[in-house]
């Protein structure tokens, strides 16, 4: 890794990439598909779009019954540096799994993955298994954990618990709270959100925040979001 590239990530404090986790799928078809625009792409507290609007995209594919899926998500991203890429592309494989009628299991291996950088900038793909475990209508435990971010050998384990809660007429509020444990630092990130559903089509106005004063952070991002 660059050294330029090395002060961009300890900057940000590991602001990994998002990624769009399953969907369900279409009463009859095992396909689905996402599409988004975000007034800043924000992930675990930290702008991966400088501030700047980011148009996102996803599709998935269910095996039948089985409960193992997988998918491919994209965004454009601006990580402050001219050499830098400006296309991120996650690709994931999981398995989903009910194990009671109000807990779920979801476990996702992700390859995250950035496009149009120059050769100077070096490769920060790298690899994140992620552990979903939700009690429906009331929290969702996060875990995930990659032993090479960035590309740089070093690990780094995430935790977080949040959920969505559905309030009526097409209302949700979301919130979460997350610490971020690695070999550059410890930072806690938080948000919380409401949406409305009209027609399909999904609005919403999230707040995010991290304890990091030099981190990109602390926005209100306003999502467009539809899927199928």
């Amino acid at each position: 890794m660059q050294n330029t590239l090395k002060a961009a990530v300890l900057a940000a404090l590991l602001s990994a990439p998002a990624v769009s986790f399953a969907q369900d799928a279409e009463e009859g078809s095992n396909f689905s598909w996402n599409a988004g625009i975000v007034s800043d792409y924000v992930f675990r507290g930290v702008s991966q779009s400088n501030r700047d609007i980011a148009f996102q995209g996803g599709v998935d594919y269910s095996f039948g019954d089985s409960g193992f899926y997988t998918g491919a998500w994209g965004s454009n991203v601006d990580f402050q540096d001219m050499t830098g890429p400006n296309i991120e592309l996650d690709l994931y494989v999981g398995y989903n799994a009910d194990l009671t009628e109000n807990l779920n299991l979801d476990v996702m291996f992700t390859r995250y993955t950035y496009h149009g950088s120059e050769s100077s900038y070096g490769n920060i793909d790298y690899n994140e298994l992620i552990t979903n475990l939700a009690l429906a209508d009331v929290a969702t435990l996060t875990v995930g954990y990659t032993n090479d971010y960035g590309n740089t050998g070093e690990n780094v384990t995430y935790v977080a618990l949040g959920n969505s809660w559905d309030l009526g007429n097409d209302y949700s509020i979301n919130a979460s709270f997350g610490r971020t444990y690695s070999d550059f630092g410890d930072y806690n990130d938080w948000n919380v959100g409401v949406s409305k559903t009209v027609k399909g089509i999904e609005f919403g106005l999230n707040y995010h925040d991290t304890n990091v004063p030099f981190s990109v952070s602390d926005s209100v991002v306003l999502s467009v979001k539809i899927g199928g």
